[in-house]
């Protein structure tokens, strides 16, 4: 049996309007690199000439081509799991055959929420630095903090409307590249050798502090991680198709701009050469168009961290915490808190840094590390799927060669700002870490009974009426992951703790599986009409709301008369009335005679402190707070004492 969801394929469907969706929703963070790539290349050299602008190019081509083209549209993409992509879908995949694939799981989640910070107020501020081409004493700082408090602000409310807009405004965007960079190869068609890897070749090697310009020009490809994350909005063809134009638009342009700094004097460093190969007409259609554009790059990212953060939460990477559904868009989330620490976190980075060159410092090591994490768990994918040895040692051999470089790069920003993204992403791994730990430490405490041994007692329990009756339903959250188990601490809160006689004892058990979009459920009848067991398979994309699901169940149920809840009271049995539902949650907590070694005390202490923002799971399940009790009972599964106490006489 299954629990109906709907599932809208149309957008993943190859089309014209899916490919004009695409563009809003996939490309906006590496569709706004040209904002600021070639500034960051540039900027505080005085030896710039010819040789070091196509060697430059030629390496933002040949990233491009490797790393987004090869490595993520091309293969990546591939490692769908049921349509849906990302960090946390490709872990989802191998976690039941590599167990310590969780390691890098972890850290590319944690690096790419860093990397959600850093991008809204590096896009944000280059675009508005743009207003400097008009006029150099327009503010910058302030026009930037009021659009991302805007942004930020409007999340609670859903994007919906908005969201229509992204498809067609980037269409604009990435044709507005296109026009721009032409307009300045026809005047420069030399450039066009860039596209020789040997000019590439030459910068690195030979040029005067060469490989370190690889730490800039890996910003041309930070949005390539993203465009795998949002496969399950767009599907692989879309993507794909979309990705030859956007691909041609963005060389087109940093081209242009490659051209236009041959042909003319750069020395002051403010000049960005995006704005200036703007044709004078255009000036304020570009600067308006780029600030659209980076907003929709930035809302693009806060919904994907959102998304990211409800993922880890399925995983059991992060604690529950409150999350809205502003939208009837399917799959869009809003989280609060995440919303709020998002917000304050992007306002510090612009005004620590008030400049987007010197954010560039901080831009591009984090993801740099996300990447090669998407790397480790790719190889991983390959092996499991009994890929070609040879060829995935290979492609992987390449791809870790690449990121390697990048990375060794990009630390070196570490001292002038790299340092900020860093030690976010330290904080957020360190929460993942040892929430997702905590978790398996806590299980091993877990104690199974048979039901095949207890269930003549429940039976016995609810028939006795010497006992007063708790609730004609009494539901308990389970554990148990088999059908013929059940957790010794229920068994204790039914029969020992308050014999508790109920009419139906049924029992909740949640299984988050691979798919990531699976909703159904699976009833067994441990003892017919007096003990039965759900078991929800869930999808991790899918919110576990467990009253809700619960109910509309016990309602198929009824309609098939599987069941029968009407009350057993005489008084309200008569009139059809149903029978009441009490939950019970148990809350395990922890005692003096917990024995941890010295990780495991380690890891419940940063548990401890993490739980006091997580959600309850009355809340964290749904479940209406007024029919639920409950209980506290210790983590061990029985006292002991290392030795036996001695009895006197007297």
């Amino acid at each position: 049996m299954g629990i109906d969801i709907a599932h809208n394929n149309k957008t993943k469907a190859l089309s014209i309007a899916g490919i004009i969706l695409t563009l809003g929703i996939v490309f906006g963070d590496i569709g706004t690199s040209p904002l600021y790539v070639m500034k960051a290349i540039t900027s505080g050299r005085n030896d710039i000439n010819t040789e070091f602008i196509l060697g430059a190019l030629s390496c933002i081509i040949w990233t491009l081509t490797i790393q987004t083209t090869l490595k993520y549209v091309i293969i990546t993409l591939k490692a769908d799991n049921k349509g849906e992509g990302g960090i946390f879908s490709l872990f989802a995949l191998i976690r039941n055959a590599f167990r310590r694939s969780y390691l890098f799981a972890i850290a590319g989640g944690a690096f790419l929420l860093a990397d959600g910070i850093i991008t809204p107020a590096i896009s944000v501020t280059s675009a508005v630095e743009g207003l400097h081409a008009l006029n150099q004493n327009i503010p910058v700082i302030p026009i930037v903090l009021i659009i991302l408090i805007a942004l930020f602000f409007i999340q609670q409310f859903g994007t919906r409307f908005i969201g229509k807009t992204f498809g067609p405004v980037m269409l604009i965007w990435f044709s507005f590249l296109a026009f721009t960079g032409t307009l300045q190869l026809l005047k420069y068609p030399f450039i066009f050798n860039a596209f020789n890897p040997v000019y590439a070749i030459n910068l690195l090697t030979q040029y005067p502090g060469g490989f370190f310009i690889l730490g800039a020009v890996f910003l041309c490809t930070t949005g390539a991680e993203a465009l795998y994350s949002d496969l399950g909005h767009c599907g692989i063809k879309n993507i794909r198709i979309s990705w030859i134009f956007v691909k041609i638009s963005l060389i087109l342009n940093y081209l242009g701009q490659g051209a236009w700094i041959i042909n003319n004097n750069i020395a002051n460093e403010n000049l960005n050469p995006f704005f200036q190969i703007i044709p004078a007409p255009f000036n304020w259609f570009g600067i308006a168009i780029s600030i659209l554009a980076t907003i929709i790059a930035s809302q693009a990212l806060i919904s994907g961290s959102f998304t990211l953060i409800s993922e880890a939460m399925s995983l059991n990477f992060w604690p529950r915490i409150k999350k809205t559904y502003p939208t009837h868009i399917k799959g869009q989330v809003y989280i609060p808190m995440i919303n709020w620490i998002l917000l304050i976190a992007c306002c510090f980075v612009v005004l620590y840094f008030k400049e987007s060159s010197k954010m560039e410092a901080a831009y591009g090591l984090s993801i740099s590390i996300t990447m090669m994490m998407t790397t480790f768990l790719l190889n991983l994918y390959l092996e499991g799927i009994k890929f070609n040895s040879l060829m995935r040692y290979t492609i992987i051999t390449l791809f870790f060669t690449v990121e390697s470089l990048f990375l060794i790069a990009n630390l070196a920003k570490f001292p002038s700002g790299g340092w900020v993204a860093f030690i976010i992403a330290i904080f957020i791994s360190i929460i993942m870490y040892a929430w997702f730990n905590a978790r398996k430490i806590r299980n091993k405490f877990l104690v199974f009974f048979k039901w095949s041994d207890y269930e003549h007692i429940i039976t016995d329990l609810s028939n006795d009426k010497n006992v007063p009756k708790f609730a004609s339903n009494l539901v308990y959250i389970t554990r148990a992951n088999y059908k013929d188990e059940i957790e010794s601490k229920i068994l204790y809160s039914i029969l020992s703790k308050k014999p508790k006689r109920a009419d139906i004892y049924w029992m909740l058990h949640t299984n988050i599986v691979e798919d990531p979009r699976c909703f159904e459920y699976e009833i067994t009848y441990i003892v017919p009409n007096k003990i039965i067991k759900i078991d929800l398979h869930l999808g991790f994309k899918i919110e576990p709301r467990v009253d809700l699901y619960f109910k509309q169940i016990i309602q198929e149920m009824v309609e098939k008369k599987e069941i029968d809840i009407t009350s057993n009271y005489d008084s309200l049995h008569k009139h059809g009335f149903s029978g009441d539902f009490k939950y019970v949650v148990l809350d395990r907590v922890t005692n003096v005679d917990n024995q941890f070694n010295m990780k495991e005390k380690i890891n419940m202490l940063l548990y401890g402190i993490i739980n006091k923002i997580a959600l309850h799971d009355t809340r964290a399940f749904g479940l209406d707070t007024s029919n639920v009790l409950t209980e506290k009972v210790p983590l061990i599964s029985e006292n002991r004492v290392n030795k036996q106490i001695k009895r006197i006489y007297k």
